[in-house]
């Protein structure tokens, strides 16, 4: 499986939240209380965007 690079923006929401948004990938975002967590599911976001 070939990789790729995708350019992320993260942002902390009102809530506290950390919010990812994938710049490539229109509507591929995701939110998570920790960076780690957050780097994870934006991983899994891809994936799952990708698969559609």
């Amino acid at each position: 499986m070939a990789h790729h690079t995708y350019n992320i923006i993260v942002k902390q929401g009102f809530d506290g939240y950390l919010i990812s948004s994938v710049i490539e990938l229109p509507g591929c975002h995701t939110q998570a209380t920790t960076y780690d967590e957050l780097l994870k599911r934006t991983k899994e976001a891809i994936e799952l965007y990708l698969e559609e």
